[in-house]
């Protein structure tokens, strides 16, 4: 009893078949009395098995594989939007701010109903070419207001950043997750230190560089989202619109 509990229900399985096959001949046999037809189809029936085979695998297995992956990235789409709900537009927004070249891009990402898969594109040529440099220093107040704002917020939400590493289907997004590291490591960077009104210059270029990392990663993946809600989720796409952190005049309410 104990080797039937530890044989796997596939084995199981394949044992109970074959057994059943047998049996199945067997009676065929005491029915018709025929060994010879018996061995003919037996011998038909080996012949098929190598494209029987290469029909479960090559088709029906792939068929089932791209189903599962189809499903696994829904999923993970569906993480990735708990992340800009929560975190990720808030972030991109708060950064934008210390950004003195958006100018440059911020017409290239003012999103609208009529994009194209080209639009995006283009727009992904253009931030992939963009110097991310951003003001933030100790010399001035709106700075050390935007490093303290940025470390309570990454703080607060640590655990709900935490619980979206654990998630196994990130393996499956290797952009999305290098996000999540560098926003993670932003916030353990934020956590270490206790009073950021005093830091040496070499501390705030730091932070600043840990910041400009997590600005280029969010941006891509921002896009990425944006098009997904595009082609898929039409409401959805349509208050990501109206909260676009790249847009001055981006307004939640609708205007008459």
């Amino acid at each position: 009893m104990d080797i039937l509990k530890k044989m796997s229900w596939r084995f199981k399985l394949g044992t109970f078949l074959v057994l059943l096959s047998i049996i199945l001949y067997i009676i065929h046999f005491l029915i018709f009395r025929e060994p010879e037809t018996e061995l003919f189809y037996i011998g038909i029936d080996l012949a098929f098995l190598p494209l029987e085979i290469l029909l479960v695998v090559l088709v029906i297995e792939t068929a089932i594989g791209e189903r599962e992956k189809s499903a696994m990235l829904e999923k993970l789409n569906m993480v990735i939007g708990a992340f800009f709900s929560e975190v990720g537009t808030d972030l991109l927004s708060r950064i934008t701010l210390f950004d003195p070249e958006t100018t440059k891009i911020r017409n290239a990402l003012i999103i609208n109903d009529n994009w194209t898969s080209e639009d995006y594109n283009n727009a992904r040529k253009q931030i992939e070419n963009y110097d991310y440099t951003l003001t933030i220093s100790g010399d001035d107040v709106a700075s050390l207001e935007f490093l303290k704002s940025n470390k309570e917020f990454l703080v607060q939400n640590r655990n709900f950043l935490l619980t979206l590493l654990e998630n196994p289907n990130l393996l499956e997004h290797e952009t999305f997750t290098d996000l999540l590291w560098a926003v993670f490591h932003l916030t353990e960077e934020f956590e270490n230190r206790s009073d950021l009104m005093k830091l040496s210059k070499s501390d705030y270029k730091h932070l600043a560089g840990d910041t400009q990392r997590v600005y280029a990663l969010l941006i891509y993946e921002w896009l990425q989202y944006m098009e997904h809600l595009m082609n898929n989720y039409p409401y959805l796409f349509s208050l990501a619109i109206r909260t676009n952190p790249f847009d001055p005049e981006a307004r939640v309410e609708f205007k008459d």
